[in-house]
């Protein structure tokens, strides 16, 4: 049962983090899937499209971090 509270510490401490990050990847995605199903695009072009989202958090993130740090 120790692993559960392990879990469970971890979510209270990471929450809006977390839910930052669940919000981009939905968002993402809908918007992707609405684009390719709208365009009617390669599969290839779809997949490397999801993974640019993987690029895109790390970049939108840090750079939100410079600029917060910026500011201080």
């Amino acid at each position: 049962m120790q692993f559960t509270g392990t879990i469970l510490d971890h979510v209270r401490e990471h929450r809006s983090g977390m839910v930052a990050d669940l919000a981009f990847a939905v968002i993402w995605v809908a918007v992707v899937t609405a684009l390719f199903d709208l365009l009617q695009g390669p599969t290839w072009a779809y997949h490397l499209s999801l993974f640019a989202g993987v690029i895109g958090y790390f970049a939108f993130f840090m750079s939100l971090e410079s600029a917060l740090d910026a500011d201080s």
